[in-house]
């Protein structure tokens, strides 16, 4: 079975994110999308972060019984800060008769080169880009084992929703309602 693997801090999970897999489900050869709940990224501050059990949470909600998606909390148990190239290697002795197949977003394109063994990540896993509103473009574009999905690019962001509900703002209809009502019952990002 050939598996996407997105990974994310999913802090909180949004509309935008599903557009993304689905677009990508639609048009790749995948089979499933997996969303890996990332603990922390070693790129970004994990000051701001909710507690990755929660995010999990809303991660189940948000996807709720798609039969294609899967919420992942395998990073969960890694050494942290998580490490995209060790938990592929760890999922690929795992589930041995996986195919699995990294998913970014093309900005991520622009430093990846920057990522633990990403020479390995490309070599032995080969990555799916979806389109991101980027200035330039990157020179790992052209590689063989870069596969360019046809997906709309959506500009929401986990941070501009976090903004948002700091404000006071509503959030509807930026994250599915499932994850919009745990926002409001929890009281998240408040």
């Amino acid at each position: 079975m050939r598996v996407g693997l997105l990974f994310g801090s999913f802090n909180p999970i949004h509309i935008g994110h599903l557009i993304i897999a689905q677009s990508v489900l639609n048009n790749s050869d995948l089979e499933k999308i997996w969303f890996v709940v990332s603990p922390q990224n070693p790129f970004k501050d994990s000051g701001s972060l909710l507690h990755e059990f929660d995010r999990i949470d809303m991660v189940r909600e948000a996807i709720g019984n798609h039969p294609d998606f899967h919420a992942s909390d395998i990073e969960f148990s890694l050494p942290k800060p998580s490490y995209t190239s060790h938990t592929l290697a760890y999922l690929s002795e795992r589930f041995s008769s996986y195919d699995f197949k990294l998913i970014i977003g093309e900005d991520n394109l622009l430093s990846f080169d920057r990522w633990k063994n990403y020479e390995a990540i490309l070599n032995d896993y080969g990555v799916y880009v979806y389109p991101r509103p980027v200035e330039k473009n990157s020179e790992f574009k052209s590689n063989s084992n870069i596969t360019v999905v046809d997906a709309p690019v959506v500009d929401i962001s986990s941070t501009l929703i976090r903004k948002y509900i700091k404000e006071g703002k509503s959030v509807q209809y930026l994250t599915p309602e499932p994850v919009y009502e745990l926002i409001k019952s929890r009281k998240y990002y408040t």
